[in-house]
């Protein structure tokens, strides 16, 4: 209705109809104020609200992650769909409830241990080390501060704080491990025959039948929705800029961010760590300085190395001798940095106390910090110039090109004429998308959208990322409808012949089983139908046998006192075969590799731990006030 008015209503008159509007909107609104504003959140964990913001971001997220993995098999509707929702949302619960666990227990990720997470991220690191000019690049093209990405990373690591504990104290024990080794690699002795299909003519089908069948399964023959849109995009790389900066231009600008361009002081570090617990005792953290006192008076250049592989608790640095590259300030934590940058070169630390416990520090070497030149960084600063000069020009083009479009809501020519961006238009495609443009799922999601679809306005500004923005107009839609009769009719004839063809199968199978349930022998039954009986000696759970029939093999009991086990088994395919289970025979262990052993030793802990953690999650929801507001989804 709102649209319809837009489109409608011009000049002063509507200004003041409108201003009407707002203002009841406005009065009627002001008693939410003294109402309760529990629906404002997707979510309630406890006391902790999950915005609608968040989750959002979150489905936008695992939708891109699914279109990139799925390619065109992608189907954006999937994300619309409730359930959909509600398992991303569930997530979301486990997360918060992982975390207010954490709170609870007294669990943190320590300081070291996020900064050793973000030292070893491949983009912030040169010739395998760390590289702190690499990291405040990043940072800067993101647009974050350290503090905010580290928390970030925090956040993730907490999430897996718990499981990772609980995994890591999961064990299989040799018992356990046996007897499923001796399943996985069980054997088993088979015969099997096909029972042979029916011959059906498709002559005995009436008309009258197929015309039945068509209209009862209907939903299985139809051509889906498709639409097919007219476009208006801006290409930021496209976009004609003016002529590259002067060198006076340069050189203003690198006078005015020369901050930029000094590489700040570096020093080469190793380290010794005793870690103390988060929850220590006076008598614990006496303990860990007695020993770090002990440490830091034998420490010395000669043996720090040994001595670190020795006696560090930091596993991550241990191995390497304790060696934290070339660290910046800022990158450790507060009390680490400041001990650090008052030492002199060469010089092995008093005991330092941090979050993390006590550290024992040499400072090897020390590289201060120096500016570079104006014609080292002359390139830098012309690109530089240059991808702030497209961005502005693409923001420019853009606003514009989302202003006339919201100003013309039913057409794109205006905008096209104003901005002399020609009217593109895609090929009909289906919710689950098409080519080029129509394989975004912003702009699918868009074309399907009640305000462009059924409304018949423009989208609004749709963000295809790289300074890649559409705006799109419906311009052709055709319904789903079912298609005609007499082109699905041999199809149809053909479901017909085999729905009564597996029925008859389905009879005679159900008929040969019971009679080799009372005594008749597999042979006799398979020559009476013209079947011939394959065997399969120790066949494995491996084995190359159809899917169905492997299964089913794997299913049945085992054989007692030398009489087989018996299944009529489904193929899926309209088929039946009968089958016999003779013989079992364990998995001989002499003949599993060590390393197997322990490989699936592993993978068992990780099922049970997984298993472990989603029994303390239940506990933790079954203890835990949960409030969904289904609208917000």
């Amino acid at each position: 209705m709102l649209q319809a008015m837009r489109n409608k209503m011009h000049g002063w008159p509507s200004i003041i109809v409108l201003g009407l509007a707002v203002l009841a909107m406005s009065l009627f609104g002001m008693e939410s104020y003294f109402m309760s504003n529990d629906d404002a959140f997707v979510a309630k964990v406890g006391k902790h609200e999950i915005d609608q913001r968040a989750f959002q971001d979150r489905v936008n997220q695992l939708r891109q992650q699914a279109a990139e993995q799925q390619g065109e098999q992608f189907d954006s509707s999937t994300f619309e769909k409730n359930e959909t929702k509600l398992r991303i949302l569930d997530g979301m619960i486990d997360e918060q409830l992982l975390l207010q666990a954490n709170a609870d227990w007294g669990l943190r990720v320590s300081d070291l241990a996020m900064r050793d997470y973000i030292a070893s991220i491949p983009a912030f690191q040169v010739n395998g080390q760390f590289d702190g000019t690499s990291y405040r690049a990043w940072l800067t093209s993101q647009y974050k501060t350290p503090e905010m990405f580290e928390n970030e990373i925090r956040s993730s690591l907490a999430i897996q704080l718990l499981p990772t504990a609980i995994n890591d104290s999961t064990i299989a024990s040799d018992a356990q491990l046996d007897h499923f080794l001796k399943l996985l690699s069980q054997r088993r002795d088979l015969r099997y025959f096909q029972l042979p299909r029916p011959a059906l003519d498709n002559k005995t089908v009436s008309d009258a039948e197929i015309e039945t069948w068509y209209k009862a399964h209907q939903a299985d023959y139809m051509n889906p929705e498709q639409v097919s849109v007219k476009y208006i995009e801006v290409v930021g790389a496209d976009l004609p800029l003016a002529a590259e900066p002067s060198d006076d231009e340069l050189r203003k600008r690198y006078a005015s961010e020369k901050q930029r361009f000094v590489q700040p002081e570096q020093r080469l570090v190793s380290h010794i760590l005793v870690n103390v617990p988060a929850n220590a005792t006076p008598e614990q953290q006496k303990t860990a300085l007695a020993r770090a006192e002990k440490i830091a008076a034998e420490a010395n250049p000669g043996d720090f190395a040994k001595l670190a592989e020795q006696d560090s608790q930091d596993l991550g640095s241990r191995r390497l001798g304790g060696d934290l590259g070339w660290l910046e300030k800022g990158v450790t934590n507060e009390a680490f940095d400041s001990a650090l940058f008052a030492m002199q070169k060469g010089q092995i630390s008093k005991p330092v106390l941090s979050s993390d416990g006590y550290h024992i520090i040499w400072l090897r070497d020390i590289r201060s910090g120096e500016s570079k030149p104006f014609e080292e960084v002359r390139d830098q600063l012309v690109k530089e110039s240059t991808a702030a000069e497209r961005d502005r020009t693409y923001n420019e083009v853009a606003g514009k090109m989302s202003d006339n479009t919201y100003q013309n809501p039913t057409s794109l020519e205006p905008a096209s004429v104003a901005l002399k961006l020609p009217i593109k238009t895609t090929a009909l495609f289906t919710r689950k998308g098409g080519e080029g443009v129509a394989a975004n799922p912003k702009v699918v999601a868009a074309a399907f959208s009640d305000d462009v679809l059924v409304q018949g306005n423009n989208s609004g500004l749709i963000d295809l990322g790289n300074n890649h923005s559409v705006v799109v107009h419906v311009d052709q839609h055709v319904p789903a409808a079912a298609k005609p009769l007499a082109e699905v009719r041999a199809d149809v004839q053909q479901k017909i012949l085999d729905e009564r063809a597996a029925a008859i199968e389905k009879k005679q199978a159900d008929e040969a089983l019971a009679r080799l349930h009372k005594g008749e022998t597999m042979d006799d039954v398979a020559k009476s139908l013209g079947a011939s009986i394959t065997t399969v000696n120790e066949a494995v759970r491996h084995a190359q046998i159809p899917a169905p029939l492997l299964t089913q093999a794997f299913l049945l009991p085992h054989p007692a006192a030398g009489k087989p086990q018996f299944a009529a088994v489904d193929m899926l395919d309209g088929t039946y075969v009968l089958l016999a289970v003779d013989k079992v025979q364990d998995g001989d262990l002499s003949k599993v590799p060590p390393e197997q052993r322990e490989s699936m030793r592993q993978q068992m802990a990780q099922a049970y731990g997984y298993e472990a953690t989603r029994e303390l999650i239940d506990q933790l929801k079954a203890k835990t006030k949960i409030k969904i507001n289904p609208q917000r989804l």
